[in-house]
Protein backbone atom coordinates (compact mmCIF):
# COMPACT_ATOMS: atom_id res chain seq x y z
CA UNK A 1 0.00 0.00 0.00
CA UNK A 2 1.39 3.12 -0.80
CA UNK A 3 2.32 5.69 1.76
CA UNK A 4 -0.21 8.62 2.30
CA UNK A 5 0.46 11.97 2.06
CA UNK A 6 -0.97 15.34 2.92
CA UNK A 7 -0.73 17.76 -0.34
CA UNK A 8 -1.14 21.83 0.43
CA UNK A 9 -4.52 22.42 0.83
CA UNK A 10 -6.06 25.13 -1.70
CA UNK A 11 -8.59 25.99 0.55
CA UNK A 12 -10.19 24.93 4.00
CA UNK A 13 -13.88 23.66 3.37
CA UNK A 14 -16.94 23.49 5.51
CA UNK A 15 -18.03 20.35 4.18
CA UNK A 16 -17.74 17.75 7.03
CA UNK A 17 -19.12 14.80 7.53
CA UNK A 18 -20.10 11.68 10.17
CA UNK A 19 -19.12 7.86 9.60
CA UNK A 20 -22.32 5.99 9.68
CA UNK A 21 -22.85 1.79 10.20
CA UNK A 22 -21.77 1.11 6.49
CA UNK A 23 -22.25 4.53 5.18
CA UNK A 24 -21.23 8.27 5.38
CA UNK A 25 -23.47 11.52 6.08
CA UNK A 26 -21.45 14.44 4.33
CA UNK A 27 -22.71 18.01 5.11
CA UNK A 28 -22.56 20.99 2.92
CA UNK A 29 -23.29 24.97 2.89
CA UNK A 30 -26.51 23.88 1.51
CA UNK A 31 -27.55 20.15 1.18
CA UNK A 32 -27.03 16.76 3.43
CA UNK A 33 -26.15 13.58 2.11
CA UNK A 34 -26.30 10.42 3.58
CA UNK A 35 -24.87 7.12 1.92
CA UNK A 36 -25.40 3.96 2.87
CA UNK A 37 -23.88 0.80 0.86
CA UNK A 38 -27.02 -1.90 0.99
CA UNK A 39 -26.10 -5.42 1.53
CA UNK A 40 -26.99 -5.94 -2.46
CA UNK A 41 -23.72 -3.83 -3.07
CA UNK A 42 -25.26 -0.99 -4.53
CA UNK A 43 -25.53 2.55 -2.26
CA UNK A 44 -28.75 4.32 -0.92
CA UNK A 45 -28.58 7.49 -1.21
CA UNK A 46 -31.14 10.35 0.64
CA UNK A 47 -30.74 13.70 1.06
CA UNK A 48 -31.85 17.12 3.27
CA UNK A 49 -31.26 20.73 3.40
CA UNK A 50 -29.33 21.98 5.73
CA UNK A 51 -31.26 24.96 7.91
CA UNK A 52 -29.42 27.87 9.37
CA UNK A 53 -30.30 29.15 12.83
CA UNK A 54 -30.22 32.30 14.56
CA UNK A 55 -27.53 30.96 16.85
CA UNK A 56 -25.42 30.24 14.36
CA UNK A 57 -24.02 33.24 14.22
CA UNK A 58 -24.12 34.10 18.35
CA UNK A 59 -20.38 33.18 19.64
CA UNK A 60 -20.81 30.15 22.67
CA UNK A 61 -24.65 29.68 22.23
CA UNK A 62 -23.87 28.44 18.73
CA UNK A 63 -21.57 25.69 20.31
CA UNK A 64 -23.61 24.31 22.36
CA UNK A 65 -27.17 24.16 20.22
CA UNK A 66 -24.98 22.56 17.48
CA UNK A 67 -24.03 20.42 19.69
CA UNK A 68 -27.33 19.26 20.79
CA UNK A 69 -28.06 19.32 17.34
CA UNK A 70 -25.40 17.44 15.99
CA UNK A 71 -26.30 15.03 18.53
CA UNK A 72 -30.14 14.45 17.22
CA UNK A 73 -29.45 14.22 13.68
CA UNK A 74 -26.27 12.16 14.14
CA UNK A 75 -28.25 9.31 16.00
CA UNK A 76 -30.96 9.57 13.77
CA UNK A 77 -28.78 9.19 10.67
CA UNK A 78 -27.13 6.30 12.11
CA UNK A 79 -30.15 4.47 13.01
CA UNK A 80 -31.17 4.92 8.95
CA UNK A 81 -28.09 3.77 7.89
CA UNK A 82 -28.19 0.22 9.98
CA UNK A 83 -31.51 -0.16 8.78
CA UNK A 84 -30.52 0.24 5.31
CA UNK A 85 -27.53 -1.89 5.63
CA UNK A 86 -28.99 -5.00 7.84
CA UNK A 87 -29.69 -8.13 5.05
CA UNK A 88 -33.16 -9.19 5.60
CA UNK A 89 -32.09 -12.39 7.38
CA UNK A 90 -30.68 -9.90 10.17
CA UNK A 91 -33.85 -7.92 10.35
CA UNK A 92 -35.87 -10.68 10.65
CA UNK A 93 -34.05 -12.24 13.20
CA UNK A 94 -34.15 -8.59 15.08
CA UNK A 95 -37.62 -8.32 14.87
CA UNK A 96 -37.46 -12.47 16.39
CA UNK A 97 -35.91 -10.69 19.19
CA UNK A 98 -38.14 -7.90 19.76
CA UNK A 99 -40.03 -7.23 22.92
CA UNK A 100 -43.95 -6.66 22.95
CA UNK A 101 -43.17 -3.24 23.68
CA UNK A 102 -41.02 -3.02 20.90
CA UNK A 103 -43.53 -4.57 18.19
CA UNK A 104 -46.26 -2.15 19.23
CA UNK A 105 -44.33 0.88 18.41
CA UNK A 106 -43.12 -0.62 14.91
CA UNK A 107 -46.58 -0.88 14.13
CA UNK A 108 -48.68 1.78 15.93
CA UNK A 109 -46.56 4.83 16.99
CA UNK A 110 -46.13 7.56 14.69
CA UNK A 111 -43.21 9.58 13.48
CA UNK A 112 -43.52 12.48 16.66
CA UNK A 113 -43.35 8.97 19.27
CA UNK A 114 -40.52 7.70 17.03
CA UNK A 115 -39.15 11.25 17.20
CA UNK A 116 -39.48 11.66 20.45
CA UNK A 117 -37.43 7.67 21.36
CA UNK A 118 -34.41 8.63 18.98
CA UNK A 119 -34.16 12.00 21.52
CA UNK A 120 -34.69 9.87 24.59
CA UNK A 121 -31.84 7.91 22.93
CA UNK A 122 -29.34 10.13 22.73
CA UNK A 123 -30.24 12.06 25.79
CA UNK A 124 -29.36 8.42 27.20
CA UNK A 125 -25.85 8.48 25.42
CA UNK A 126 -25.13 12.13 27.16
CA UNK A 127 -26.15 10.87 30.48
CA UNK A 128 -23.62 7.62 29.89
CA UNK A 129 -20.92 10.55 28.78
CA UNK A 130 -21.52 12.60 31.84
CA UNK A 131 -21.40 9.53 34.16
CA UNK A 132 -18.13 8.22 32.85
CA UNK A 133 -16.20 11.29 32.51
CA UNK A 134 -17.92 14.12 34.61
CA UNK A 135 -18.69 11.99 37.61
CA UNK A 136 -16.75 8.63 37.71
CA UNK A 137 -13.40 10.77 38.15
CA UNK A 138 -14.66 13.03 40.65
CA UNK A 139 -15.91 10.12 42.66
CA UNK A 140 -12.80 7.73 42.67
CA UNK A 141 -10.76 10.65 43.31
CA UNK A 142 -12.57 11.58 46.31
CA UNK A 143 -12.45 7.56 47.26
CA UNK A 144 -8.76 8.26 46.67
CA UNK A 145 -8.42 11.52 49.13
CA UNK A 146 -10.29 9.40 51.91
CA UNK A 147 -7.54 6.92 51.82
CA UNK A 148 -4.57 9.41 51.26
CA UNK A 149 -4.82 12.96 52.47
CA UNK A 150 -3.87 15.49 50.16
CA UNK A 151 -4.35 19.12 48.70
CA UNK A 152 -6.41 20.65 46.41
CA UNK A 153 -3.81 20.72 42.94
CA UNK A 154 -2.91 16.92 43.78
CA UNK A 155 -6.57 16.18 43.44
CA UNK A 156 -7.25 18.53 40.35
CA UNK A 157 -3.79 16.60 38.84
CA UNK A 158 -5.62 12.76 39.66
CA UNK A 159 -8.43 13.79 38.72
CA UNK A 160 -7.64 14.86 35.16
CA UNK A 161 -5.06 11.33 34.95
CA UNK A 162 -8.51 9.35 35.40
CA UNK A 163 -10.12 11.46 33.12
CA UNK A 164 -7.87 10.64 30.60
CA UNK A 165 -7.33 7.40 30.96
CA UNK A 166 -11.25 6.43 30.83
CA UNK A 167 -11.60 8.50 27.64
CA UNK A 168 -9.03 6.93 26.04
CA UNK A 169 -9.69 3.45 27.16
CA UNK A 170 -13.41 3.48 26.36
CA UNK A 171 -12.17 4.71 22.77
CA UNK A 172 -9.57 2.44 22.87
CA UNK A 173 -12.28 -0.81 23.76
CA UNK A 174 -14.43 0.64 21.17
CA UNK A 175 -11.83 -0.11 18.33
CA UNK A 176 -12.00 -3.97 19.43
CA UNK A 177 -15.90 -4.03 18.33
CA UNK A 178 -15.93 -4.86 14.46
CA UNK A 179 -18.90 -2.79 13.97
CA UNK A 180 -16.79 -0.05 15.35
CA UNK A 181 -13.90 -0.99 13.54
CA UNK A 182 -15.90 -0.84 10.66
CA UNK A 183 -17.87 2.23 11.11
CA UNK A 184 -14.21 4.14 11.65
CA UNK A 185 -12.81 2.60 8.29
CA UNK A 186 -15.26 4.92 6.73
CA UNK A 187 -14.91 7.77 9.41
CA UNK A 188 -11.06 7.21 7.79
CA UNK A 189 -12.89 7.16 4.16
CA UNK A 190 -14.67 10.74 5.00
CA UNK A 191 -11.34 12.37 5.92
CA UNK A 192 -9.48 11.42 3.17
CA UNK A 193 -11.99 12.17 0.68
CA UNK A 194 -12.35 16.03 2.17
CA UNK A 195 -8.53 16.12 1.87
CA UNK A 196 -8.40 15.25 -1.30
CA UNK A 197 -11.29 17.85 -2.39
CA UNK A 198 -9.35 20.51 -0.28
CA UNK A 199 -6.24 19.80 -2.41
CA UNK A 200 -8.14 20.28 -5.66
CA UNK A 201 -8.01 17.11 -7.10
CA UNK A 202 -10.44 15.11 -8.80
CA UNK A 203 -12.28 12.73 -6.78
CA UNK A 204 -11.42 9.67 -7.30
CA UNK A 205 -10.36 6.26 -5.39
CA UNK A 206 -6.92 6.57 -6.83
CA UNK A 207 -6.44 10.06 -5.70
CA UNK A 208 -8.17 9.81 -2.50
CA UNK A 209 -6.59 6.76 -1.15
CA UNK A 210 -2.92 9.61 -1.35
CA UNK A 211 -4.28 11.51 1.53
CA UNK A 212 -3.99 11.30 5.01
CA UNK A 213 -6.64 9.99 7.35
CA UNK A 214 -5.89 12.58 9.86
CA UNK A 215 -7.88 15.61 10.00
CA UNK A 216 -7.79 18.61 12.09
CA UNK A 217 -11.42 19.77 12.02
CA UNK A 218 -13.46 16.53 13.35
CA UNK A 219 -15.07 15.76 15.87
CA UNK A 220 -12.98 13.65 17.84
CA UNK A 221 -10.60 16.69 18.37
CA UNK A 222 -13.63 18.87 19.62
CA UNK A 223 -14.02 15.55 22.23
CA UNK A 224 -10.67 15.43 23.44
CA UNK A 225 -10.10 19.08 23.48
CA UNK A 226 -13.49 19.44 25.77
CA UNK A 227 -11.77 16.55 28.03
CA UNK A 228 -8.49 19.23 27.64
CA UNK A 229 -10.39 22.23 28.98
CA UNK A 230 -12.48 20.94 31.66
CA UNK A 231 -9.72 20.27 33.20
CA UNK A 232 -8.54 23.90 33.40
CA UNK A 233 -12.01 25.22 33.96
CA UNK A 234 -12.98 22.70 36.83
CA UNK A 235 -9.85 22.97 38.44
CA UNK A 236 -11.07 26.43 40.03
CA UNK A 237 -14.12 24.13 41.77
CA UNK A 238 -14.58 23.76 45.01
CA UNK A 239 -14.13 19.98 46.45
CA UNK A 240 -15.86 20.45 49.91
CA UNK A 241 -17.89 17.22 48.37
CA UNK A 242 -18.46 14.88 45.62
CA UNK A 243 -21.97 15.86 44.95
CA UNK A 244 -21.34 19.48 44.82
CA UNK A 245 -18.56 19.67 42.53
CA UNK A 246 -20.33 17.32 40.26
CA UNK A 247 -23.19 19.79 40.48
CA UNK A 248 -20.30 22.94 39.68
CA UNK A 249 -19.55 21.01 36.61
CA UNK A 250 -23.33 20.27 35.02
CA UNK A 251 -23.50 24.01 35.80
CA UNK A 252 -20.58 24.90 33.46
CA UNK A 253 -21.17 22.80 30.78
CA UNK A 254 -22.54 24.88 28.22
CA UNK A 255 -19.90 27.44 28.75
CA UNK A 256 -17.43 24.27 28.04
CA UNK A 257 -18.68 23.15 25.41
CA UNK A 258 -18.98 27.12 24.01
CA UNK A 259 -15.47 27.76 24.64
CA UNK A 260 -14.45 24.24 22.81
CA UNK A 261 -16.62 25.10 19.66
CA UNK A 262 -15.05 28.87 19.41
CA UNK A 263 -11.58 27.30 19.72
CA UNK A 264 -12.33 24.94 17.25
CA UNK A 265 -13.88 26.97 14.97
CA UNK A 266 -10.65 29.18 15.60
CA UNK A 267 -8.33 26.94 15.37
CA UNK A 268 -9.47 25.78 11.84
CA UNK A 269 -8.94 28.97 10.62
CA UNK A 270 -5.86 29.66 11.40
CA UNK A 271 -1.93 28.93 10.54
CA UNK A 272 -0.41 29.89 13.20
CA UNK A 273 1.50 27.92 15.41
CA UNK A 274 -0.83 27.79 18.10
CA UNK A 275 -3.43 26.76 16.14
CA UNK A 276 -1.40 24.17 14.92
CA UNK A 277 -0.84 23.27 18.31
CA UNK A 278 -4.22 22.86 19.43
CA UNK A 279 -5.22 20.33 16.92
CA UNK A 280 -2.27 17.86 17.59
CA UNK A 281 -4.82 16.28 20.33
CA UNK A 282 -7.41 15.73 17.93
CA UNK A 283 -5.14 14.21 15.38
CA UNK A 284 -3.19 11.78 18.11
CA UNK A 285 -6.51 10.52 19.35
CA UNK A 286 -7.84 9.81 14.99
CA UNK A 287 -5.35 7.12 15.57
CA UNK A 288 -8.11 5.38 17.66
CA UNK A 289 -11.21 6.91 15.99
CA UNK A 290 -9.59 6.28 12.47
CA UNK A 291 -8.53 3.30 10.29
CA UNK A 292 -7.56 3.00 6.54
CA UNK A 293 -10.49 2.39 4.38
CA UNK A 294 -10.97 0.21 1.95
CA UNK A 295 -12.11 1.07 -1.75
CA UNK A 296 -15.99 0.41 -1.72
CA UNK A 297 -15.70 2.79 1.46
CA UNK A 298 -14.73 5.54 -0.44
CA UNK A 299 -16.57 5.12 -2.97
CA UNK A 300 -19.61 5.32 -0.65
CA UNK A 301 -17.25 8.76 0.96
CA UNK A 302 -17.69 10.22 -3.05
CA UNK A 303 -21.04 9.19 -3.36
CA UNK A 304 -22.05 10.76 -0.40
CA UNK A 305 -19.96 14.27 -0.75
CA UNK A 306 -20.55 14.94 -4.49
CA UNK A 307 -24.24 15.97 -4.15
CA UNK A 308 -23.22 18.40 -1.18
CA UNK A 309 -20.41 19.95 -2.54
CA UNK A 310 -20.94 24.23 -3.56
CA UNK A 311 -20.80 25.23 -6.85
CA UNK A 312 -17.88 27.20 -6.38
CA UNK A 313 -15.50 25.88 -3.47
CA UNK A 314 -14.98 29.74 -2.06
CA UNK A 315 -18.87 29.30 -1.37
CA UNK A 316 -18.13 26.90 1.53
CA UNK A 317 -14.53 27.74 3.00
CA UNK A 318 -14.33 27.29 6.68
Amino acid sequence: MPQEQRPTEKFRTSVGGQALMEGIMMRGPEKICCAVRRPDGTIDLSYSDVTTHWYNKVPLVRGVCNMVENLMNGYKYLMHSADIAMTEEEKEEEKQNESKLDRWLDEHAGPKVQSALMTLSACAGVVLAIFLFTFLPTFLTGLVAKMIPMGRWPRVILEAVLKLAIFLGYMFLCTRMKEIHRMFQYHGAEHKTIACYEAGEELTVANIRRHTRFHPRCGTSFLILVILVSIVLYAVLPWSGTMLRVLCKLAMLPLLVGICYEILKWAGRSNSLLARAVSVPGLWLQHLTTFEPEDDMIEVAIAAVTPVLPKKPEDGQW
